[in-house]
């Protein structure tokens, strides 16, 4: 009888002691289930996709992956001409974009920051490429721009213009891309840029109206340096956007004529499903990730330079 109330009385006690180690590390216990999902979701397979970048892991080869160190960088960085140039041609599509969008956002704000008939209706209208599906817009670009068949090419008959190639040739294939990239995320930028107009004071303006100040004065010496940094976030947003762009290259030119439309997600992309040679595509992912993170910590500097 006396050890079994013995027995009893320590159980009330282990968990009082529970109970309190529990309270003392409350901040370490509620965060523990977000740091699993976190190592988990995101931690795991990073690491596990530099292990890979340092092997030569063929899939279609029964050999276990081998490891070979830092070759497949180097190689990737001095002797692969095909990923330089899906390099260079993913920075020239993200900045031809990302200017391109830039300039037709911002216009499209300030036109649709106007009072007007049916702005409501128009905002909405415009808005909606926004919203489509990546791939359906790809596919109905492919229908429009056939040199024979596409409506394109019969517009530009009709207003005495020579039919295009459209994404059948190298010459024309990243303007066209542009072009529909544009088309999709302009009311994106239009949209932050139409926030920070609805958050602007409107004493600057009503002391330039009494001074006498031009439209043009007055957006470009208070207009636009209120907006500075509603702009800077849209650009750096949306070049973070541009250098990832898969979906509407892949589905409309799949990287050609040639290689003339690779951006590195296709050439990644090819790599690892197509050859089949996952160190390797382990190693642009690397790469890759890399470029994302330093944008990435530029748009962090430049949104608190821009606010400060």
């Amino acid at each position: 009888m006396p050890q079994t109330a013995s027995i009893a009385h320590s159980k009330p006690a282990e968990r009082r002691n529970v109970s309190s180690w529990l309270e003392r590390q409350a901040r370490f216990v509620f965060i523990a289930p977000a740091l699993i999902a976190l190592l988990l979701l995101v931690i795991f397979p990073i690491a596990y996709t530099i292990w890979m970048s340092l092997h030569n892991w063929q899939l279609s080869s029964v050999a276990q992956p081998r490891f070979i160190g830092l070759d497949n960088f180097w190689k990737l960085l001095t002797n692969d001409s095909r990923f330089l140039g899906a390099t260079g041609r993913t920075l020239l599509f993200t900045l031809m974009a990302t200017s391109v969008q830039l300039v037709l956002g911002v216009a499209m704000a300030l036109l649709f920051n106007r009072q007007f008939l049916g702005r409501g209706f128009w905002r909405a209208l415009a808005i909606l490429p926004m919203v489509t599906t990546p791939v359906a817009i790809a596919l109905i670009f492919v229908m429009m721009m056939h040199p024979t068949l596409g409506v394109l090419n019969y517009l530009l008959q009709v207003v005495g213009l020579p039919p295009s190639l459209w994404i059948y040739s190298e010459r024309t294939v990243m303007l066209t891309l542009v072009m529909v990239d544009t088309w999709q995320w302009t009311p994106l930028i239009m949209l932050i840029v139409l926030a920070g107009l609805a958050s602007m004071p409107d004493e600057p303006f009503e002391a330039a109206r009494i001074d006498g100040a031009s439209r043009v004065q007055v957006f470009f010496y208070i207009t636009l340096p209120l907006l500075r940094p509603s702009i800077v976030v849209a650009a750096l947003f949306r070049i973070i956007d541009a250098i990832k762009t898969f979906d509407i290259i892949f589905v409309m030119t799949s990287g050609g004529p040639g290689y003339a439309s690779e951006t590195i997600n296709l050439y990644l992309f090819n790599t690892a499903f197509s050859y089949f040679d996952m160190g390797y595509a382990s190693a642009i992912v690397v790469i890759f990730f890399t470029m994302i993170m330093v944008l990435a910590v530029l748009t962090i500097r430049v949104r608190r330079v821009e606010w400060q």
